[in-house]
């Protein structure tokens, strides 16, 4: 951690590196005792931060997302299957945790802003690629290089939190950040849909690479390196397999990684298939197929919001203890209520309730593994984004390959969905065990 504290005959002394620290008071003797580098900076600057950081979040989810709603196009217009649609889909996943696993240890090895403004850079080349491709291979090629180039964000972005501070401020602005990353996924084909109302799919590309154009001149002109050259050099974390080693040592981190992953891969067992399943089974056109997603996003968003308080208060590991189990019960009710008949309703109202637990997981797993590696955060934080997309990116393929014969059903989205909930619980109680976790220090 930088050292922020001060004399009684010195003014405190700001890091340059930092960029970001503000004095509090010009009086020393007065001025509060900083634990962590970001207590420092003014309220405004933390806002402009959120914003930027929350942007650079939301870019992997959108690059994934974004395009949903136009998978019964491509499909059309490729003249080719759903199962090979959604190979687009699976090929940004897997691009997108290879170039987080790049990534985060060598922003820990060479700061931050590098590593960002290289790879956000090829998300704007990739974007333009997938958007002139001629064929569905080209665009798989093309998407690959869209889900490496949008893998800078998230990794960095919750890195430079971790940087700059620590305990219940952590949970704080981790769940800011949470907040981005769930509501993304679930906002990102409401956007899509009326994208293509006013634009053919190829559009949407040409969109993700403006949006990568934009967050990588903030980049270069706003957002600052965090993490100073001392610190890069920490022994003991001094290459890549040190840093991984004193990561993955962690039972917890590990307990946590799984949860993550698996509540990730429920999320996209659903996205992957929802377009299919209420676009083609339900009979919704893509502006009713989005406002499904706006409304389950108010989910996502109220799990968020209640779950940084109740971290704080009770612990991560207590609020995934009850999160987890929303999440079985809630995949369980969708596949009972699709075998007994009960329709659209009873698909979404069990849905609904699952995306909020899904907001509830999301910062938890955040704060718990960052919360315990601030000195290899890039590591931690790409292991996170990496374990989350390579597996969701492996499983939520499964339901288009179980439901090739007869379609896709809300019972075969919704068995992948319950088969992931319930490895989370056991990973939970048996990996992490809750009763093990210290609380968390202000």
């Amino acid at each position: 951690m930088l050292d922020t504290a001060s004399t009684p005959t010195q003014k405190p002394h700001v890091p340059r590196t930092t960029g970001a620290i503000r004095t509090l008071g010009s009086n020393p003797a007065t001025a509060p005792i900083m634990l962590h580098p970001g207590d420092a900076i003014t309220h405004r600057r933390r806002v402009l931060y959120i914003v930027l950081l929350g942007a650079l979040t939301a870019l992997g989810p959108f690059t994934i997302d974004l395009y949903l709603p136009a998978f019964p196009v491509l499909e059309e217009d490729f003249q080719t299957t759903a199962a090979v649609i959604q190979l687009t889909l699976t090929g940004t996943m897997v691009g997108f945790a290879l170039g987080q696993l790049i990534v985060g240890p060598l922003s820990d090895k060479v700061g931050r802003r590098v590593p960002l403004l290289v790879v956000t850079a090829l998300h704007v080349v990739a974007s333009t690629a997938a958007a002139l491709a001629p064929s569905i291979e080209l665009l798989m090629v093309a998407r690959v290089g869209m889900g490496m180039g949008a893998a800078a964000g998230g990794v960095v972005a919750m890195a430079i939190v971790r940087d700059l501070f620590g305990g219940k401020r952590l949970v704080v602005m981790l769940s800011r950040l949470a907040l981005v990353s769930g509501v993304a996924p679930v906002a990102a084909p409401l956007v899509g849909s009326a994208l293509l109302a006013v634009m053919p799919w190829r559009g949407i590309f040409v969109v993700l690479g403006i949006y990568g154009a934009v967050l990588l001149a903030c980049a270069i002109f706003v957002i600052p390196e965090t993490l100073p050259k001392a610190r890069r050099s920490d022994k003991g974390s001094t290459t890549v397999l040190q840093r991984y080693q004193s990561v993955l040592r962690d039972r917890v981190f590990i307990g946590t990684l799984v949860i993550g992953a698996m509540t990730f891969s429920g999320l996209f067992s659903y996205l992957s298939a929802s377009s299919f399943l209420f676009q083609q089974s339900f009979g919704f056109d893509a502006q009713q197929y989005g406002l499904l997603f706006a409304a389950n996003s108010l989910g996502v968003v109220t799990g968020v919001q209640f779950a940084s308080r109740l971290a704080a208060r009770f612990g991560p590991q207590w609020v995934m203890a009850y999160s987890t189990g929303v999440l079985v019960v809630s995949a369980a009710a969708i596949i009972v209520f699709d075998q007994l008949g009960f329709g659209l309703w009873g698909t979404v109202i069990p849905l609904f309730f699952f995306m909020t637990a899904c907001g509830f997981t999301f910062p938890c797993v955040q704060v718990l593994a960052l919360d315990r590696h601030g000195k290899a955060a890039g590591t931690a934080a790409s292991l996170i984004g990496a374990t989350n997309f390579g597996i969701a990116g492996v499983i939520s393929p499964v339901v288009g390959w179980i439901s090739r014969d007869a379609g896709i059903t809300a019972t075969t989205m919704a068995a992948v969905m319950f088969g992931c909930a319930v490895i989370g619980v056991i990973a939970l109680w048996t990996i992490v065990r809750p009763r093990t976790v210290a609380m968390l220090t202000p």
